[in-house]
């Protein structure tokens, strides 16, 4: 069964940093586009970035430069490491892994920036 799960989610002050985490199972992971989405209350979903098998990125134009997408190929993780974050950044964060037909999105984790 493909799976992804998010961690790393919480409460974090204005300026400060997180890391979240991705762990997949089920597919092999080298061969996938994976992705960081976020949806805040009231707004759709956005991109915030994505990272594909030659280790190529993408970013939201709201987070380049502040947020850096990595991937562990031998750990199956893809992980996103947020630095400077502003109010705005609330919203729960999605991991997604994308190849081919195969969509499959985790079921968030919360991250909450305090002004």
């Amino acid at each position: 069964q493909v799976q992804v799960r998010e961690s790393g989610g919480g409460l974090v002050q204005a300026g400060g940093s997180l890391r979240l985490s991705c762990a997949a199972s089920g597919i092999t992971f080298s061969r996938y586009l994976m992705g960081w989405y976020r949806q805040a209350p009231g707004k759709q979903r956005e991109l915030v970035a994505t990272i594909d098998s030659a280790g190529s990125t993408n970013y939201g134009g709201s987070v380049r430069g502040r947020f850096t997408i990595s991937r562990d190929n031998g750990e199956n993780t893809v992980y996103l490491q947020m630095n400077s974050l502003k109010p705005e950044d609330t919203a729960v964060y999605y991991c997604n892994a994308n190849r081919y037909s195969v969509d499959v999105w985790g079921q968030g984790t919360q991250v909450t920036v305090s002004s």
